[in-house]
């Protein structure tokens, strides 16, 4: 679970509600007529906006923001040089059987390509085509979260309009008493916007980098895959796919084989 962010989550609403109490009544910030013209009108815009077949797809990206999938990049490193040592040592046809135990199905496409005697250049063709059309996929997913950020302050600008419409539209130039209502008229006005903002800035933004994260996440460990392929049909030394592979990941990441070593000596 994303832990930090269902904190981070928590400690922005502690924080907003604190704040509200300390000067004034969490009564004044809650509106129905508020609350329907933002949110029904954002959801309703990103209805109307994106087909079905993406809307379907926001609970397993809701998943992706708050269950996140692992993806381990050691990992992906120490089977691609597994698989180079079995291609140095039994031949390519050995990695066959390796392929057809992969769990990860570009892994085993992978695989397949170099035991089918494909050259690199078709190789690579190949398995940027597959990498180009993830990220496109992902791509046109995950733009309904900034779409959604951008609609809801939006909305929340049209609710603060209508509450404004309907204030003059009832204020009274005969009636002395039609002024006394004006400061509670425009801060039920206002609240509309504050409702757009909170969805923009503390829900949908904050789950469209985090499904961006988890696909930059997925998209390395798919380029780890595509360059320790393209390094085992080159007949590549196992230990220099090692260090190539590794050079793809930030310099502040610790190989856990390394850590684990160094442990052990400990």
């Amino acid at each position: 679970m994303n832990i930090s962010g269902l904190i981070g989550l928590v400690l922005a609403f502690g924080l907003i509600v604190w704040g509200i109490m300390s000067g004034g009544e969490l009564s004044g910030f809650i509106d129905p007529a508020s609350i329907a013209i933002v949110v029904g009108g954002t959801i309703g815009a990103i209805i109307f906006t994106y087909p079905v077949s993406v809307l379907s797809k926001i609970p397993k990206m809701l998943k992706i923001a708050f269950l996140p999938p692992k993806y381990d990049p050691d990992k992906y490193i120490n089977q691609m040089v597994e698989h180079c040592k079995t291609a140095r040592m039994k031949g390519i046809l050995a990695l066959e059987e390796a392929a057809n135990a992969c769990p990860d199905p570009f892994m085993k496409s992978a695989l397949m390509l170099i035991v089918d005697a494909n050259d690199s250049d078709k190789v690579k063709s190949m398995l940027d085509d597959s990498i180009n059309f993830v990220c496109e996929r992902h791509e046109s997913n995950f733009a309904l979260w900034p779409k959604a950020a951008g609609i809801a302050p939006a909305m929340g600008m049209i609710g603060t309009l209508v509450g404004l419409i309907n204030m003059l539209a009832s204020l009274d130039p005969t009636d002395p008493n039609s002024a006394a209502t004006l400061g509670s008229s425009m801060s039920t006005a206002l609240v509309t916007t504050f409702y757009g903002c909170i969805l923009a800035h503390l829900i949908f933004s904050p789950i469209g980098n985090l499904c961006k994260y988890n696909h930059n996440q997925e998209i390395l460990c798919l380029q780890i895959i595509e360059e320790g392929t393209l390094a085992i049909i080159s007949g590549a030394n196992p230990r220099y796919v090692e260090e190539k592979l590794r050079m793809m990941l930030p310099s502040s990441h610790t190989p856990k084989k390394a850590a684990a070593e160094s442990s052990e000596s400990a």
